[in-house]
């Protein structure tokens, strides 16, 4: 009776559980299904082929797959490819059961957990968009490393008293890239440095001749020129995923949309070909419209969850899933927390990145973010402004619908008009009658 009990149970019999490592894999399988229910697996391919030959043997059709580091992606694809139903799991699912710990018992446990229905799966977009992805992320990386070499190239400069930083905004700007490419080519004149001065810089041809008289010491232009050749290596590496984030949009676009309104100034990262009008084909819609939301960060967000969201009930399961949503903390009826779960989501973090950069923008949304930032503090404001950029993003890809921006004018009266109709009702709730002041002419 109790072993029927527990089958009655099982939401997934046939379910497997793998436990993924470096050098080699532990799989579990139901007791009943092999007489060695747990076997150990080799992490090369071939090794790969004989655990699915074995899972399918054993009439497996679930695998649920603990996600450790990039380990489970072979495993992932394999299995995937067999016709097995993978589950990708997040570890700390498990971490909080104490008594487990070793490669056999941790499969075991997996296997369990997956049959009785205790598990959640990871969402894992379509290979189209995990191609994308990946070359989006290795251009964020490249980027990066960019700029720390600028950092240094920064440090080398005042090891030498070069104070460059306190006249110029950006030392990579047009300005300061000919100063350094100069310094690195043997000038040390001061004055002529200083002509490399482009019109548009505030300070003056002495003011940059003062900041660029220092001492020259050999090992400290030696890593300024190390520092400059690696920014450019780095450059063209960037280019390089460029066109090849382009060639990979191009059959990806399958919708004609029109672009309307000038597009939004070209910032020093932003992509060496028209991914405005590439990204707007794909997703069938101009996320760029809405504000904060730059054409970088529009890539970011769609190589990481692609246009299709139907994986998502609703915008709520779409916010909860990118952190966004306040936490639900509660104990005998009362509120503990409504903190926002930790996350690194990349999505979460590119959409409060827009949202820090609506801070002195004048649309609805930057006197949204002001106006939040009035009664809380600014990490508060910043989520919750990334949750309301979240929910337009959705609604946009969901039903097509285009973004438009009405204007921190019309903002500032409808929140007039709310608080107005706030206070009639408080009015006429105590007894009393509001009358507006009479205008004077």
């Amino acid at each position: 009776m109790a072993m029927r009990k527990r089958e009655e149970d099982e939401v997934f019999p046939n379910a497997a559980g793998i436990d993924v490592g470096g050098s080699s894999h532990w799989v579990a399988v139901p007791r009943q299904a092999d007489d060695e229910p747990v076997r150990e697996f080799g992490a090369m391919t071939d090794d790969l082929n004989a655990m699915a030959d074995w899972l399918l043997s054993c009439g497996v059709d679930t695998v649920a797959l603990e996600s450790t580091g990039v380990y489970w992606i072979p495993v992932y694809e394999v299995l995937e490819r067999r016709g097995l139903v993978v589950w990708l799991v997040d570890a700390r699912q498990m971490k909080y059961v104490p008594g487990r710990k070793s490669d056999v018992q941790d499969c075991q446990w997996l296997q369990k957990l997956m049959s009785l229905g205790l598990l959640r799966a990871a969402w894992r977009p379509g290979d189209e968009v995990c191609v994308v992805r990946a070359v989006v992320r290795q251009r964020e990386v490249l980027l990066t490393e960019q700029a720390d070499w600028v950092q240094r190239m920064q440090k080398a400069l005042v090891q030498m008293n070069l104070q460059l930083t306190e006249v110029l905004t950006d030392v990579m700007g047009m300005t300061g890239q000919a100063i350094v490419r100069a310094i690195v080519a043997g000038e040390r004149d001061p004055k002529v440095l200083a002509r490399h001065r482009n019109g548009r810089v505030k300070a003056s041809e002495r003011d940059i001749e003062r900041a660029l008289t220092g001492n020259w010491r050999e090992e400290h232009l030696f890593v300024l020129g190390q520092a400059l050749a690696m920014v450019d290596s780095l450059a063209q590496r960037v280019l390089e995923c460029d066109a090849k984030i382009e060639a990979l949009l191009a059959p990806l676009g399958c919708h004609e949309v029109e672009l309307s309104g000038p597009g939004k100034r070209r910032g020093k990262n932003t992509p060496q070909f028209d991914a405005r009008t590439a990204l707007a084909r794909w997703a069938g819609v101009d996320l760029t419209r809405i504000n904060g939301l730059a054409v970088t960060t529009v890539m970011t967000i769609l190589s990481e969850i692609g246009p299709d969201l139907s994986r998502f009930a609703n915008v709520k399961h779409f916010c909860s899933w990118l952190g966004l949503c306040p936490g639900t903390k509660v104990s005998g009826g009362k509120v503990l927390s409504a903190r926002t779960r930790r996350s690194t989501n990349r999505v979460r973090q590119a959409l409060k990145l827009a949202a820090m950069s609506l801070s002195r923008n004048d649309s609805a949304l930057g006197a949204f973010y002001r106006r939040l930032c009035s009664r809380m503090d600014k990490p508060r404001a910043n989520t919750a402004v990334a949750h309301k950029l979240a929910r337009m993003v959705y609604f946009m890809l969901t039903r097509g619908e285009a973004f438009v921006d009405q204007g921190q004018q019309h903002y500032e009266e409808q929140q007039r008009q709310r608080s107005i109709d706030a206070l009639r009702r408080r009015a006429t709730a105590l007894g009393f009658q509001i009358t507006p002041a009479a205008q004077t002419p």
